[in-house]
C-alpha cells in the first residue's frame, strides 16, 4: 500500500497508521488461526481499559464501579478493521477477508489493558492443543527481522484457568505481546479463548515505535 500512496500521490512521502487498539490484538490472535483453518464466524466482546479514551479520559464519577457498554464507533472498527489486517491487496484496492464479526465494546475500570473475549468458527476442523500449538509457534516479519520493539514471542498462551489478567500479566514482554488464554471448545461457534493486550504499549505507542523499526529494516526510510 505503500507503493500505491506514492504512486497516486507522486511523492515518495506515505503514511502509515496503526489500528484501532481492541482491533489489533483480535487480528494477531485470529491471523495464525485464519491461516492454517479459515476463520467463519467471530463473536467478540471487549471489555477496554480506561486509558484506551486517552486524557483525560473517562470522568472518574462514570467509571468507578461501573461498567459502559458504548464506545463510539468502537464495534465498527474492529468489524471491518480486522477483516482489513487480515485480507489481501487486489490491484488498488484491499479485499476484506472472508468472514464475519460481531463486536461488543465495554469501558471497565482497568488503568492499561484490553481483555477480549473470543468465539470463532473455523472452516476446517482442529483441535484445543493443535491451537494452543499454531498459536505458539506463531512468528511474524519482525520476529523474523529480530526488530528491537518484537517480543520474541508475539502470542504467549496461559494455561491457568483465570489468565490472562491485566493487573498480572499487561507488562509481560514489556507490554509487547499479546496473551491468550482459556483456551477451549465453545458450544455455539467451535472455540473460545480470552486476550489481552496493552492497549497504550502495543496498541498504541509501541506498535509505532514497531513500524518505524520495520521501516527502516526494509530500507523504505
Amino acid at each position: 500500500m505503500i507503493d500505491l500512496q506514492r504512486k497516486k500521490s507522486g511523492s515518495a512521502g506515505f503514511i502509515i497508521t496503526n489500528s484501532n487498539c481492541s482491533t489489533m490484538f483480535l487480528a494477531i490472535a485470529l491471523g495464525p488461526l485464519h491461516q492454517a483453518f479459515g476463520v467463519e464466524k467471530v463473536f467478540v466482546t471487549t471489555m477496554q481499559a480506561i486509558s484506551g479514551a486517552g486524557y483525560p479520559g473517562v470522568a472518574s464519577l462514570d467509571i468507578l464501579g461501573n461498567v459502559i457498554p458504548y464506545i463510539s464507533g468502537e464495534e465498527e472498527k474492529i468489524e471491518i478493521e480486522t477483516r482489513k489486517i487480515l485480507g489481501a491487496l487486489a490491484g488498488e484496492r484491499v479485499q476484506l477477508a472472508d468472514f464475519v464479526i460481531s463486536a461488543q465494546t465495554n469501558r471497565v475500570p482497568v488503568e492499561d489493558g484490553h481483555t477480549e473475549c473470543v468465539s470463532v468458527k473455523l472452516r476446517q476442523p482442529t483441535s484445543v492443543e493443535t491451537i494452543k500449538e499454531r498459536l505458539r509457534n506463531f512468528r511474524g516479519l519482525p520476529q523474523e527481522l529480530k526488530l528491537p520493539s518484537a517480543p520474541p514471542q508475539p502470542l504467549i498462551v496461559v494455561e491457568e484457568n483465570d489468565r490472562p489478567q491485566p493487573k498480572r500479566d499487561v507488562e509481560r514482554a514489556n507490554g509487547m505481546a499479546t496473551l491468550i488464554g482459556r483456551i477451549r471448545p465453545c458450544p455455539l461457534l467451535d472455540y473460545r479463548f480470552v486476550i489481552l493486550g496493552h492497549n497504550t504499549i502495543r496498541g498504541a505507542a509501541g506498535a509505532s515505535i514497531l513500524n518505524a523499526e520495520l521501516l527502516v529494516a526494509q530500507g523504505r526510510i
